[in-house]
């Protein structure tokens, strides 16, 4: 996410291999910016692009997890999808974080 052409946030996820999920395990605004309602713009536009994308959203990242609480039933009605997340979810995103950052993947 950008504001004036400077980098202010970000959703980080992972596509599944299998496809037709997008797991979803973390979300940052810059600091700076926090505050504004900006993450809230974020987790809207991320899940709007799952629903053009037809993906199944995976919600680890708690800011995500608790909007599809709070707002889930709108979600579906706009035509989206979600699952809770598994532990085979969950090491999915292990590995991905860990090769993000260079490290062996197990």
């Amino acid at each position: 996410m950008s504001v004036a052409g400077a980098r202010v946030g970000r959703a980080d996820f992972v596509d599944p291999p299998h496809g037709g999920e997008r797991i979803i395990f973390h979300t940052e605004v810059d600091p700076q910016f926090r505050g504004r309602g900006l993450a809230r713009l974020l987790v809207r536009e991320a899940l709007a692009d799952s629903i053009r994308a037809r993906l199944v959203v995976v919600p680890v990242c708690p800011l995500f997890a608790r909007h599809l609480k709070e707002h889930g039933d709108e979600f579906v009605a706009d035509g989206g999808r979600f699952r809770r997340p598994t532990p085979a979810d969950l090491a999915l995103v292990g590995r991905e974080v860990a090769d993000r950052r260079g490290r062996p993947v197990v």
